[in-house]
Formats: structure tokens, sequence, C-alpha cells
């Protein structure tokens, strides 16, 4: 049995160490032994040396800028991603906020297991979804207009719920709001009135959007398998209107561009990532493409990211908006946003989720 047992030595950090891999993992002290059918549950990529490792082009957008309308518009045709400097987000509500989801992460499991399941919401460990989708990632979902009971977090030792929801509140809010001020400069941009199409969507009180911590802790084991790349979360598409994604300084989020090639984007703790949903792809009538991504994880060091998922109301219908299809067809059927997210549900994380609702020309 000895040729299928590896040893890995890791260092001696809790946040680093308290990512579990359930009955595959046996600790002692800080030497971790892991049996190589283990690693195999996990989904893992060859690395590629024929695309780029990193793409210095991805668009930055400048909001405080005048013509910021206009590049938005084009980083969302050929991208359907890009990366915003000079939000306003205020520094202070993203390091409060790291800060209470760096000590619920570094939590035992047995303790962080008190704030799950997430069914929806709540604590997950490596399932993504009901389909069988797993990946190297723990998280917390969160409803952000349905009052979640933050007092789950009240036994865990060293985290207070109270703190946890000041920061969570503060965060969103202010993301919320740079997501609704991106949404009008975009319709501001494709020259669509009223400008509000777009963010009366989030800011409606009904808005079913949601907020999602990930931690993807290192894996150093990974570089005993014939330098693969362990996934930390699969590639899919977002759902929503848009997303808002904020991460430490750790790469590992990858986007898939029109020539089939992914591509790292570079970590930036400063600023945020844009991502367009399918939503808002349906909405353009295909003009922008909701983005591919995925995330794989890094040997050595805890990736934690922030994301806001901007959604309609559940009773909203999406379709094509009709100052978008003069003169063309329209590509998609009209759907309300409760039928989508319920079939999005169903399918695994790489499904196309659109191609259930493209009308058949």
């Amino acid at each position: 049995t000895a040729k299928f047992i590896h040893t890995v030595v890791i260092r001696n950090n809790k946040f680093n160490q308290s990512f579990p891999i359930l009955n595959f993992i046996k600790k002692k002290t800080t030497m971790v032994v892991l049996t190589k059918p283990a690693i195999d549950h996990f989904p893992i990529v060859k690395n590629s040396f024929k695309s780029p490792s990193f793409f210095n082009d991805i668009p930055v957008i400048d909001l405080s800028k005048p013509d910021s309308k206009n590049l938005i518009v084009n980083a969302c045709e050929e991208f359907g991603f890009f990366k915003v400097i000079n939000h306003d987000v205020p520094m202070e509500f993203i390091s409060k906020l790291e800060s209470e989801a760096i000590k619920f992460f570094s939590s035992p499991l047995s303790e962080k297991l008190k704030a799950g399941p997430a069914d929806p919401f709540g604590y997950g460990n490596k399932k993504i979804g009901q389909n069988g989708d797993i990946g190297w990632v723990e998280y917390i979902l969160l409803s952000t207009n349905s009052e979640f009971n933050y007092h789950k977090f009240a036994s865990i030792s060293g985290v207070n719920p109270e703190n946890i929801r000041a920061a969570v509140n503060d965060y969103v809010s202010a993301v919320k709001k740079m997501s609704c001020k991106i949404l009008e400069m975009l319709a501001e941009g494709l020259k669509i009135h009223p400008t509000n199409v777009f963010s009366k969507l989030l800011k409606d009180e009904k808005s079913d959007s949601v907020f999602r911590l990930n931690h993807y802790p290192p894996c150093p084991e990974i570089q005993e398998f014939n330098a693969k790349n362990l996934i930390g979360f699969g590639e899919h598409t977002d759902p929503q209107i848009i997303s808002v994604l904020r991460s430490n300084n750790t790469s590992g989020l990858q986007i898939l561009l029109k020539n089939g090639h992914w591509i790292s984007v570079p970590s930036d703790q400063n600023s945020f990532f844009i991502n367009v949903g399918d939503s808002l792809q349906v909405m353009t009538n295909g003009r922008f493409k909701s983005v591919k991504h995925r995330v794989l994880t890094n040997s050595v060091k805890s990736r934690l990211s922030m994301i806001y998922f901007g959604g309609p109301p559940l009773s909203e219908k999406i379709a094509p908006l009709p100052s978008l299809i003069e003169g063309k067809d329209s590509l998609y059927k009209e759907f309300t946003w409760f039928e989508y997210k319920r079939s999005a549900y169903k399918t695994r994380l790489a499904d196309d989720r659109l191609v259930l609702f493209e009308k058949k020309i």
C-alpha cells in the first residue's frame, strides 16, 4: 500500500490547515497523509503552455472617466468581463468583511458545519449544487434581501454573528450601489432609455440577489500529481444579470476567451471584476456574452473571494429589450427569472443553460 500514499508537509498556519479533506486526510501535528485515490475525487485540468499564463489586455475601466460608458459596452461585447477601478467602495468595508470571513473559515470543520447546510443558504463544503459537481472550495451563501439566521455563527469560537452581519450589510450595500452605477452607464452607452432599465431590477425590494464568500485552501499535494491543477470551482456562467467579484491577493480565476483559450486573471485585491450574466446576455439579445469562468487552486496560498450576484425579482420577465432588436429577430423566448433559475439549478456547472430558452430560427 505504500506506493499509493503521499505525505505532504504543510505550514503550521491555522487558516491554511482549516479546510478538511473529509475522510481522505489523517492529521498528525503538521503532517498530512493523503492517499492518491483521494485526489481523484476532484476535477483536474492539465497545464496548458499554448495559452499565455496572464493576459494583460483584460479591460480596465476607470469609473471616474467620462468615456467609461463606451468602454464598458466594448468590454461586455468582447470579453463579457472587465476590471473596475476608482469604484468608491470604501476599503474599510472590504477589509472588515475579509477579516470576518477569515475568522470563520479558520474555524474547525465541526464548528463551521453549525452554519450549514447550504439549503441553499448557509455553509457548504466541496459540494456545488445538487447535481454532482464538486470543487476544492468551502463557502457561505447568503441572500441579500431575506433574513439569514446569522445566529448560526454564535456557537463558533471567535466568531461574532453581529459583526458578520454588519460587515456583509455594509459591503453588499456599497457594491450594489456600484453595480447599479455600472448598469446605468452600460444602458447609456447602449443608448437605452430610461437608463435604469437594468439597475431598477437590482434596486427592487424583491430583487433576488445573493452574496457568496468562497474560500479556496492551498493544495500543496497537487504538485505530486503530474503537475496538474485542481479545480476549485468548475467552469460555468453566472445566471443573474451581473456579478461583482473581489478576491484577496491570490490568483486562480480564469476566463474563457472567444478563441477557446483559458486565460488567468491577475489578482488585484483593491479592484473589482465584473461578469456579464446569462440574464444580461438575453436582455441584450446576445450582444453581450455571459462569460464562462473557473477557479484553479493555488498550491501555496489560500484564496478568499467575495461575489455579489445581482438578480431580478423572481416574477420579472426576461427577454431581449425591444430597442435592441429593432430590425432583428429575437434570439430568446421570454421567461421569468424564477423559470430560468429553476431550470439552471437542475443543470451541471458546465452546461449551456440558455440553450433551452433559445428560439429556433
